[in-house]
C-alpha cells in the first residue's frame, strides 16, 4: 500500500467511530460490524468481504495506541488527501500556504532510500506491525488477527487445545501473493526505478510524490493473477489448534504468536489474539485466581459442629465447622483454586445455614424443646430498644 493510499484512508469512518472516541468504543463498533460483515455469513458478497478487510484494517491500527496516535498525526500534518508535494494550509516559513516546500533532504537522492528520523521514522511508525521501520527496507510484517472461543469453567481453569475456525486476509495462493499471473512477475516500474516515488522541480525545489504510474508499490503488474486481481491477497479459511493456557479469564485476550495474517513474501507473519469467553459453573464462582463456594448445612451441624464433604474441581475435601458457627461464615482451604502464573489460589466456603419448610412432629417437639432451654436471647439489643419505645 503507498503511503498516499494509506493517508486517504478514513478508519474513523471505516468503524462508525469520532476521531476521539474511545479504545471500547472502537473495539465494540469493530466487533458489530466483524460479526454483520463476516465471509461466512455472507457467503458470495464480494462488498461484504471488502467491507470486512476494510474494517478489519481500521480497527488493525485504531485498537494499537501507538499507531493510532502516528496515523492521526499523519493525517493531520499531510492531510487526509496523503499528498507530500507540500503541507497545505500553514506551510513553512516564507512559503505561503506550504506549496514550495522542499522534501527532498528527507529521502536519500534518487535511490529514494529512508534516511533515519525525519518522514522516514513517522512512516516506518505509521504502518507499525504491518509496515517498514525507520532505516529497514524488508518485506511488511502480517497483521494481527483477533478471534473469539467460548471456554467450560474447567477448560478455563485447567487450560485446554482447542480448533479455531479463521477467516481473515492472506496470501492468494495461486499467485503466492506476487500479484501476477502464474508464470509471470511483476517487473520493476520504469518510472520510479522501483522506490515508489518520483521527485519534481520546481525552481529551487524539490517535490516528492508516490508514483502515479505504480501506485507507489514500486513494481507494475501486466497480467494480474486471476484468482486475486492483482492485488496479491485474498480471505482464506483455515483451521488451526492454539493452546489455551491455564487460569484464563472471562474476557482476556491470549496472544498466539506467528498465527495471524502472513506477510509479504519473506515478511513474518502477525499475531493472533483469542479473545476467550468463560461459561458459568453451577457450583463455584471465581474472583481472581480464588473459588467460592456456597455450602449448605443444617441447624444441627451449625450448632453442634461438623466434619462435611466439600466438592473442588477436581475431587473433595473434609471441612471441619466448629460448634457455634453462624450463617454467613466463610472458610478457607488453600490451595484448592485456580493455578496461575502469579500464585495458586484458594477455595472459600461460605456456609448457609438452611431452615427446613417442613418439620415431622418429633422434630418439631425438639426444637420447641430447644426453644425453652435456649441459653439466652440472640437478640437483646434489639429488644432493648423495642421496649424503650413502649
Amino acid at each position: 500500500m503507498s503511503t498516499k493510499d494509506y493517508l486517504e484512508k478514513d478508519y474513523y469512518k471505516a468503524l462508525g467511530v469520532a476521531k476521539g472516541a474511545a479504545a471500547p468504543e472502537i473495539k465494540k463498533a469493530y466487533r458489530k460490524l466483524a460479526r454483520e460483515l463476516h465471509p461466512d455469513k455472507n457467503p458470495g458478497d464480494t462488498k461484504a468481504e471488502e467491507r470486512f478487510k476494510e474494517v478489519s484494517e481500521a480497527y488493525d491500527v485504531l485498537s494499537d495506541e501507538k499507531r493510532r496516535r502516528e496515523y492521526d498525526e499523519a493525517r493531520s500534518l499531510f492531510g487526509s488527501g496523503g499528498g507530500l508535494g507540500g503541507f497545505g494550509r500553514g506551510g513553512a516559513a516564507g512559503t505561503p500556504g506550504g506549496t514550495n516546500f522542499d522534501l527532498s533532504d528527507l529521502f536519500a537522492g534518487t535511490g529514494g532510500a529512508r534516511t533515519s528520523g525525519g518522514i522516514g521514522d513517522l512512516f516506518g511508525g505509521l504502518f507499525g506491525r504491518g509496515g517498514r521501520g525507520a532505516g529497514h527496507q524488508g518485506p511488511a510484517r502480517g497483521a494481527d488477527v483477533e478471534a473469539e472461543a467460548t471456554l467450560d469453567f474447567n477448560e478455563a481453569v485447567h487450560g485446554v487445545a482447542l480448533p479455531l475456525r479463521l477467516t481473515s486476509p492472506g496470501a492468494c495462493q495461486t499467485c503466492r501473493g506476487t500479484g501476477a499471473k502464474p508464470g509471470t512477475m511483476p517487473r520493476t516500474c520504469p518510472i520510479c526505478n522501483g522506490v515508489g516515488l518520483t521527485t519534481r522541480n520546481q525552481g529551487a525545489f524539490a517535490f516528492s510524490e508516490p508514483c502515479r504510474e505504480c501506485r507507489g508499490s514500486g513494481s507494475i503488474v501486466d497480467e494480474p493473477c486471476p484468482e486475486c486481481g492483482g492485488s496479491g491477497a485474498t480471505t482464506r479459511t483455515s483451521t488451526i489448534t492454539v493452546r489455551i493456557p491455564p487460569g484464563v479469564k472471562d474476557g482476556q485476550r491470549v496472544r498466539i504468536a506467528g498465527r495471524g495474517a502472513p506477510g509479504e513474501p519473506g515478511g513474518t507473519p502477525g499475531d493472533l489474539y483469542v479473545v476467550v469467553h468463560v461459561r458459568s459453573h453451577d457450583l463455584f464462582a471465581r474472583t481472581g485466581d480464588d473459588l467460592a463456594l456456597t455450602l449448605p448445612v443444617t441447624f444441627a451441624e451449625a450448632a453442634l459442629g461438623a466434619a462435611i464433604r466439600v466438592p473442588t474441581l477436581d475431587s473433595a475435601v473434609t471441612l471441619k465447622i466448629p460448634a457455634g458457627t453462624a450463617s454467613g461464615r466463610t472458610f478457607r482451604v488453600k490451595g484448592k483454586g485456580v493455578a496461575s502464573k502469579n500464585r495458586q489460589g484458594d477455595l472459600l466456603v461460605t456456609v448457609e445455614v438452611v431452615v427446613p419448610a417442613k418439620t415431622s412432629t418429633q422434630a418439631r417437639d425438639a426444637l420447641e424443646a430447644y426453644a425453652k432451654a435456649a441459653p439466652e436471647d440472640p437478640r437483646p439489643h434489639l429488644t432493648r430498644r423495642v421496649g424503650s419505645h413502649g
